[in-house]
């Protein structure tokens, strides 16, 4: 293995952008020590370069990325990187910092009596290295001739993805043209959150090896399908025993587990913001795309927002619940920890889903709680959510608020296509 040379650290931003800065290897104990300065407007970056501006968050301050050099990870030949802190002058950690605000997150869990394990699935679309259509024969989705056309590349993000100590569950082409997605092994939430950035940079180099780009948009093509990144979370009790199984409920689960879905459905309207909150994500949460449009849970229901996938031999790891609606436009730190957060509200208060829905949910002659209907509604319902206030603090809540209400400035008026195109290569590593 080739002797590292760079080393970057990266945060990621509240419109789901990682920003990095790299230093020679000689210079890595800085790195942790002492951090890389970074100005506090690169919380409120938008996708499109321009600055939100804040009246917190300004022109004046600086910031520190700090990192675990335990944390650091091979990318590229030559080249480390690791996830980064984002921290004030004093030392403290920013209010801004999205994997700070998960291990916050994480101890509340604990104090609540339960631990959690996630997983997430990445979709992303393969495109030409000037940002078209990889490839324009036939597509087969889930096709075995489909995916050993592209056998080298996977071979290589396989290679790779070890290189990096990044775990694989399983990879495949899948229903879009060009499109690919990746499952990462479950883990603790905030490495789950880090090895999504470490995916997206690992998928990004493998492709531009192989004179190819890859989108994370949730909306590379209009009228065509879009990309998810799906959260797969996992409970068990102080004494190591699974919720979500085990149980006299509906398919095993224990009180804990169905208060743990209710807090999910519960807060789901007013964290769609943080989990898919761009200014195309909307138009993938529409029946029928599989993307979990409807508010309400099910075995196994893939319609359903959120899906009970069961325990039992044929689960590797055990019963979970995966959250669909979540998008790459995410991030992945806040969406990890709205996900546990609503989750453990949901077990404090001791709520009660209603019923599963074990139809498609528009067959199911039941009136569901409606998601926002556009990007302005969704952000006002984030802003006026006690939950997200309570999980996320309230400088998350408006950077992210502020981000979001620039994109709907910049993009809300102008066709799909134009869009689309714009933010093609947004969420990129």
């Amino acid at each position: 293995m080739a002797e590292t040379v760079l080393v970057g650290g990266s945060i990621v931003d509240m419109s789901g952008v990682a920003r990095g800065k790299y230093v020679p290897a000689a210079r890595l104990d800085a790195f942790h020590k002492v951090g890389m300065g970074a100005s506090p407007s690169w919380s409120v970056f938008c996708v499109d370069g321009s600055i939100a501006f804040t009246p917190e968050l300004g022109v004046v301050g600086d910031n520190r990325i700090r990192i675990d050099p335990a944390n650091l990870h091979t990318v590229e030949d030559g080249v480390g990187w690791a996830p980064g802190d984002l921290h004030l002058q004093d030392g403290g950690r920013s209010p801004m910092c999205g994997r700070g605000v998960l291990t916050r997150v994480v101890e509340d869990a604990r104090s609540a009596g339960l631990t959690a394990r996630v997983g997430a699935e990445l979709e992303c679309t393969l495109l030409s290295a000037d940002g078209g259509h990889a490839s324009t024969g036939p597509w087969a989705p889930y096709g075995v001739r489909t995916s050993l056309e592209r056998s080298a590349l996977l071979v290589d993000l396989t290679v790779a993805a070890e290189r990096a100590g990044l775990g694989l569950e399983q990879l495949h082409t899948e229903y879009g043209h060009d499109q690919l997605e990746v499952s990462l092994s479950p883990t603790d939430p905030v490495s789950a959150a880090d090895d999504v950035v470490l995916a997206r940079i690992v998928l990004g180099r493998v492709a531009a090896r192989h004179g190819l780009a890859v989108s994370f948009s949730p909306l590379p093509f209009a009228g065509e399908a879009g990309n998810g990144a799906h959260l797969h979370l996992s409970l068990a009790d102080a004494d190591g025993r699974p919720v979500l199984d085990g149980g006299t409920g509906p398919h095993g689960l224990t009180p804990a587990g169905e208060a743990a879905i209710a807090g999910i459905l519960d807060a789901l309207p007013g964290l769609l913001g943080v989990y898919a909150g761009s200014a195309l994500s909307l138009r993938r949460l529409v029946p029928g795309n599989w993307a979990g449009a409807a508010v309400c849970w099910g075995l196994e229901n893939r319609e359903a927002a959120v899906r009970l996938v069961g325990g039992g031999p044929a689960s590797a790891h055990g019963a979970n619940i995966e959250l669909k609606v979540v998008d790459p436009s995410a991030n992945p730190y806040l969406a990890v920890a709205a996900l546990l957060g609503s989750a453990v509200a949901g077990v404090r208060a001791g709520l009660s889903p209603a019923d599963e829905v074990a139809v498609h949910p528009g067959e199911s002659g039941r009136e569901l709680p409606q998601l926002p209907a556009s990007q302005s509604e969704a952000i006002d319902a984030l802003e006026a959510s006690a939950v997200a206030r309570d999980v996320l603090g309230a400088p998350v809540v408006a950077g992210v608020a502020a981000v979001r209400r620039r994109e709907v400035e910049v993009f809300g008026s102008q066709p799909l296509a134009d869009t689309a195109e714009a933010l093609r290569l947004a969420w990129s590593c």
